[in-house]
């Protein structure tokens, strides 16, 4: 078995990765080989009417009640593994920005994930030139990407994965490797450019539940089968899921220390409702065919709460868990410092839905039948993004 620390091209020819691939099965298969054959996730249909400078994430609302700690997965769309939309080019900047001025807390990868850094950048560019070929394409030698949205042209020859990935996609990954003497899941590579408390620095190099440790309830009710999911997962099988939280503006880098946490420490007087957001990290995790790496990646996407007023059950659902969820969890989520502002305001729009006939007056609470979505949503984002 490849060691988890060390270079596909530094070992014997028979060693193999997790998923059985021998050393010389995968240098023969060369660059950028058919990910959606080897895999068994189609290549994503091409969306020509998508304009960049208009876009706009769906509307994910993953609110749930009865809320309690669970991963809530969902089948990934095989068209949805990566969104673009048109905050893209000022997200590329900021994010560029943010390497400048943190370096290895934002992207770093140890020895031994060369292998899967490759692999993730590949396929992560087979999507991007299948779903939006009027913005990227590869050169006819497949080693220069063309990004006609930044005019940029990148040399995957001279270029590492990670930066490659770094320069064209407004996304985080993290990739988990498998431990051949332990069996479990270690960070060893990643971009983080959207993390809320931490930061590549603090997370690289360990394990699973080493990671997830701050999360309410983990090691008593996930942490097993969380092992046991990464242990069994298929590569044809790629999930997604959403977490969420309420923030004063837009926060998207926040390592501790950073002075966006004073916001979270006090309600402040006279904050305005148009300043609270609604912070979704739309995360999936799914396995490369050829190393066997897990790998989880997220996009924060921020929502004024206004939004709210015209989506039929959201206000009295994100209401019931603000004021109903277990004290934990909320805590966790650290919703708080925005709640006196927020929760009247919920009450106000939904009695303002049950007035205008869009929720039943005796309606209680509960996950709604369209989550991550709610009633209508397909209209409203065609409508505002305008196709």
């Amino acid at each position: 078995m490849l060691p988890i620390d060390r270079s596909y091209l530094e070992v014997a020819n028979d060693f193999c990765t997790p998923c059985g691939f021998s050393i010389v099965e995968i240098k023969a298969l060369g660059d950028f080989p058919d990910y959606a054959a080897l895999s068994g996730v189609p290549l994503p249909k091409p969306y020509h009417d998508f304009h960049i400078e208009k876009a706009l994430p769906r509307p994910y609302r993953p609110f749930r009640w009865a809320y309690h700690q669970t991963m809530s997965l969902t089948k990934m769309e095989p068209d949805w593994w990566l969104e673009l939309e048109n905050t893209y080019t000022d997200r590329m900047r900021e994010r560029s920005q943010l390497l400048a001025e943190h370096g290895s807390a934002v992207l770093q990868a140890l020895p031994g994930s060369d292998l899967a850094c490759k692999e993730l950048m590949e396929m992560v560019l087979q999507f991007l030139c299948a779903r939006y070929p009027h913005y990227f394409a590869l050169d006819a030698t497949r080693s220069v990407l063309h990004n006609a949205i930044l005019k940029t042209n990148t040399d995957l020859r001279k270029t590492p994965p990670l930066h490659v990935l770094f320069q064209n996609v407004p996304e985080d990954f993290a990739i988990m490797m498998r431990d051949e003497k332990t069996g479990k899941y270690v960070f060893r590579a990643g971009i983080i450019c959207s993390a809320l408390g931490w930061n590549v620095g603090t997370k690289i190099g360990l394990h699973l539940h080493e990671i997830h440790a701050p999360v309410p309830d983990y090691k008593e009710k996930m942490q097993f089968s969380m092992d046991r999911y990464f242990a069994k997962k298929p590569t044809d099988k790629p999930i997604q899921r959403g977490s969420w939280g309420l923030e004063v503006d837009q926060p998207l880098f926040m390592p501790p220390g950073a002075s966006h946490e004073s916001y979270r420490s006090r309600q402040m007087p006279g904050l305005e409702l148009e300043r609270c957001h609604l912070r979704v990290d739309w995360q999936t995790l799914r396995r490369l065919p050829l190393s066997g790496a897990v790998v989880f990646n997220f996009k924060a996407l921020f929502t004024p709460v206004t939004e709210f007023r015209d989506e039929p059950y959201v206000p009295a659902l994100v209401l019931k868990v603000l004021n109903e969820g277990k004290k934990n969890i909320m805590d966790y989520k650290n919703a708080w410092h925005t709640e006196h502002v927020v929760k009247p305001a919920l009450e106000a729009f939904h009695m303002e839905q049950v007035e205008k006939g869009l929720v039943e007056g005796d309606w209680e609470p509960r996950t709604l039948d369209e989550s991550p979505w709610f009633p209508g949503w397909e209209e409203k984002w065609h409508r505002q993004q305008g196709f």
